[in-house]
């Protein structure tokens, strides 16, 4: 597999912080310089929230128990039910951050996403939205995933993928470790849209040619952003917001809604679940140490 690209930071006038991470795959047909596509990867790319597949991992792994599995997946039913957006969901997501990453080896955690992806993410890729970014692909655009998780393990999938690459949470690294402190916010709601807006400034993209397509209300700023807007497999806030606006929907679940496996009701709700059992797995780690 090609390897990827440094990891590229980026810091606006307000302060709004993006991390790039592309995959270094050739376009499959003449460049469309000015186009672009960006997907959002939970539940639109991917069944299920990728920061749970990789616990499952790791759980399998014996980085974390059985026992702390089941806790997690109770935590995020938990933030499905109750979790709202203000200020302090967002603090709490952002220091629980901080666990997931300290003391974890980029390479390390790089390598564990390739594998985990082959095992228990790509079974859950949806067929038709993967089929949808090698539309774009095939037109020479560039297909960016846009995501609240760690860019590395964000680029690390859509390498998987055949995609350009990553915009994602941006972690502090010293020496090829995490030093536990993120550089900016987590790359949700709002956010999202800040960086893609920066990545089309030093791109040259041009956003009313762009597409952005989300299932979740969350990443309405994002959809807002560019000239289409898809919702797919959509909640009913989003499918409302479409409506309204007459955005293309696209929903590839059948029957009755599929089922969610650990899916919060925010990805910043993800994060912070995920990061209660990472974090509990590099405590168990250093106290075998």
């Amino acid at each position: 597999m090609a390897r990827s690209r440094k990891v590229t930071v980026s810091t606006d006038a307000e302060g709004h912080t993006a991390g790039w991470a592309e995959t270094d795959l050739a376009p499959v047909s003449a460049p469309d310089p000015t186009a672009a596509a960006f997907f959002d990867v939970d539940n639109t790319m991917m069944q299920g929230a990728s920061i749970y597949w990789f616990a499952r991992g790791l759980a399998s792994r014996n980085y974390v128990t059985t026992a702390d599995l089941a806790r997690f997946a109770w935590q995020q039913l938990r933030f499905r039910l109750l979790a709202r957006e203000h200020a302090g969901d967002m603090s709490l997501a952002k220091e629980a951050a901080l666990a997931f990453v300290a003391g974890w080896r980029v390479n390390d955690v790089e390598h564990l996403a390739e594998e985990i992806f082959d095992e228990l993410m790509a079974p859950r890729i949806w067929a038709g939205t993967h089929q949808l970014a090698q539309r774009h692909l095939d037109a020479g655009q560039r297909v960016w995933l846009v995501s609240a998780a760690p860019v590395e393990i964000g680029r690390v999938i859509a390498a998987r993928l055949g995609l350009t690459g990553a915009i994602g949470t941006v972690a502090e690294v010293i020496d090829g470790a995490y030093t536990g402190r993120l550089v900016g916010d987590l790359m949700h709601g709002p956010a999202k849209a800040e960086a893609v807006t920066q990545l089309a400034a030093v791109e040259g993209l041009d956003l009313t040619r762009c597409a952005a397509y989300s299932d979740s209300a969350n990443d309405l700023p994002l959809l807002s952003a560019v000239g289409r807007a898809v919702a797919v497999n959509p909640d009913g806030t989003l499918l409302r917001q479409a409506r309204q606006h007459g955005w293309e929907v696209r929903d590839f679940r059948t029957g009755r809604r599929a089922v969610k496996i650990a899916v919060p009701s925010t990805a910043a709700a993800g994060l912070v679940a995920g990061a209660v059992t990472a974090g509990l797995a590099l405590q168990r780690r250093r106290r075998a140490g």
